[in-house]
């Protein structure tokens, strides 16, 4: 019989305590370095290892200015408006401070350049205590206090002035936020009274209740995006968001409110504040535990000896659910996406504008925002085409108008025209895990009637190889060139099927085998994935209808937020756990983007009977 260590790779550990949780579960907080000048109400923004702490209170109001290294704090040029009370955001180099309290309640903003600040735009609300989020040219500032006294205003900074934005669902101040000015995140606050556990997401205009923080406070301060976010302060309690839920982590080392913060979910700053008696001038810094600190391997065994329990570490996947990112610089549908989701590709597209009616432009997605790369040499629109690869090697064929059998490839800065489809067709897909020299194209209008051929790229030429089962097209698919999924799609002209068929074909790498059917006809959808692990989204007619392939089986998950069809996206390179969907019909066209994630966490199981 063979040994557990050659079955796993390892042997069972005796231990006298749980093994660290990979991630924010088994983080920790430090002690860093002391700053100069003890204070609370302070301003803060930056990453851990290059924070600005601005203003505040010590005995009186101050416009000192700090800046970390990651190991000690040193002077910084003063602010022109000495004031406490204030927000920020931005980095340490490119700085934002606005609002706050001299008194009378202040409207000045400013901006930090890395040894200096210059005044900016006002605000258009005086206001203190409210929270901030983005960048110094591209701000988010929300609720706060106001003579009113508590706000629910949200105002957009662009890099020289101030506008008005979507208006939080609940107005509160002392509040806690994270995210971009399209994809900010509030939560808690003080609503005077109660004390609130409320938690909103902004999507670029307008603010959406999601799930409550596990305790209620104010006085806190974030860190993080929209999907990755962490809450700490008010006392010593630590909170983790996943996009989902709220998850309670490590417990500051010292309790602190009415401080300041910034960094990562994984790497997030807390400084100054009041930790009583004295004003704070302690910094905390906030480290997930990696996979190589004490925790070895997902499905590792021990032995707890202290408590006779045998122990188990093990993955365990929470909900998917989509939330918002960066919107496409234009509205448009027909759009192809490649990539992962933070590297990731946004092809083509057509709209009624004239700037992108059949657009041949390629613009690449960072996690954060959009930016628009070299052109593709044949224009593609009113019909969707194979799409495949990766942010620097890709490959796109077939398309409209009419029937296309041209071929591209993409080095990750230019498109070059290769050797053509042996069938031409549009409304075709193709693979979403393979790359620029292997990758498949399977069913399509040709024009017409629908195909079932399909063919293999080698990085050379085209190869027709064994046909699906059954001919369609406006499909989608996932895999790679030995292992794919085709999902879906029309039979139009096919009257027996004009508004969509369910399919599912596994390719094996030799041929095509049908196996369970979805339980919504999806065509002009967007889907990614494996043979084992896959999600189709939205469908024509214009729906958000999700749904997750195990394998074996379709489930209806977690809806898109926006309702479409002709949407692109999908991208590839981790199976179903992420995705990103863009653009498409919603009536009318879209520019929205939205972000599909499984969070996960480790976690130890005991092993009972």
């Amino acid at each position: 019989m063979a040994e557990y260590k050659a079955i796993h790779g390892f042997t069972v550990q005796n231990r006298t305590s749980d093994t660290k949780i990979a991630g924010v579960t088994g983080a920790t907080w430090s002690t860093g370095g002391t700053m100069n000048t003890a204070r609370r109400t302070l301003g803060g923004t930056g990453l851990q290892t290059a924070a600005l702490a601005f203003g505040g209170f010590t005995t009186t109001n101050t416009n000192s200015t700090e800046e970390y290294d990651g190991t000690s704090w040193t002077a910084g040029g003063n602010m022109g408006t000495t004031r406490r009370q204030l927000s920020g955001c931005g980095i340490q180099t490119a700085g934002l401070a606005f609002g706050g309290n001299v008194p009378p309640l202040s409207v000045a903003t400013e901006e930090y350049g890395g040894s200096s600040w210059t005044a900016g735009g006002n605000l258009n609300t005086a206001r203190a205590i409210m929270a901030g989020a983005g960048t110094q040219t591209a701000g988010l500032a929300f609720g706060g206090e106001t003579t009113n006294p508590t706000t629910n205003a949200t105002e957009e900074y662009d890099g020289s002035s101030w506008t008005n934005g979507g208006n939080l669902n609940t107005a509160r101040q002392d509040l806690a936020g994270a995210g971009t000015q399209t994809a900010g995140l509030a939560f808690g606050g003080a609503i005077v009274p109660p004390v609130s556990a409320l938690t909103e997401e902004y999507n670029g205009s307008s603010w959406t209740e999601v799930a409550d923080l596990n305790t209620a406070r104010y006085a806190l301060r974030g860190a993080g995006t929209q999907t990755l976010a962490l809450g700490f302060g008010a006392d010593t309690e630590t909170e983790a968001w996943n996009g989902t839920s709220w998850t309670t982590v490590a417990e500051l080392s010292t309790a602190f409110n009415l401080g300041a913060g910034g960094g990562t979910q994984t790497a997030a700053i807390a400084f100054g504040g009041n930790p009583v008696p004295d004003f704070g001038a302690v910094t905390q810094e906030f480290s997930a535990a990696g996979i190589t600190d004490t925790l070895i391997d997902t499905g590792q065994v021990f032995y707890r000896s202290d408590t006779g329990d045998i122990k188990i570490s093990l993955n365990v996947l929470g909900t998917g659910a989509f939330s918002t990112g960066a919107n496409l610089p234009g509205v448009r549908d027909y759009t192809r996406g490649i990539g992962i989701q933070t590297a990731s590709l946004c092809m083509g597209g057509t709209n009624t504008s004239p700037s992108y009616a059949e657009a041949t432009d390629t613009l690449s997605y960072n996690g954060t925002a959009w930016t628009e790369l070299a052109t593709f040499n044949t224009v593609r629109h009113s019909g969707t085409w194979a799409a495949d690869g990766t942010q620097a090697a890709a490959i796109m064929a077939g398309g409209e108008p009419p029937a296309l059998s041209d071929t591209e490839t993409w080095d990750g800065s230019s498109w070059s025209e290769v050797s053509e489809l042996n069938t031409a067709r549009d409304n075709c897909t193709s693979t979403s895990e393979g790359t620029s020299t292997a990758s498949l194209v399977f069913m399509g209008g040709s024009p017409a009637p629908n195909t079932n051929k399909t063919e293999e790229w080698n990085g050379a030429s085209w190869t027709e190889i064994a046909n699906l089962n059954t001919s369609r097209e406006r499909g989608s698919g996932g895999g790679s060139a030995t292992a794919a999924i085709a999902i879906d799609g029309a039979q139009a002209p096919n009257v027996a099927n004009p508004d969509g068929v369910k399919y599912t074909e596994i390719w094996n790498g030799n041929s095509w085998t049908e196996v369970a059917d979805t339980n919504t006809a999806h065509y002009y959808g967007a889907g990614w994935g494996t043979t084992t692990s896959a999600l189709i989204a939205g469908t024509n007619p214009v729906n958000n209808v999700v749904e997750q392939w195990n394998g074996t089986a379709w489930s209806e998950v977690a809806e898109m937020g926006t309702s479409r069809v002709l949407h692109g996206g999908g991208v590839g390179g981790s199976g179903n756990s992420s995705g990103i969907i863009h653009g498409g019909d919603a009536s009318p066209y879209s520019n929205a983007v939205e972000e599909w994630n499984i969070p996960s966490a480790t976690t130890n199981k005991t092993i009972t009977d």
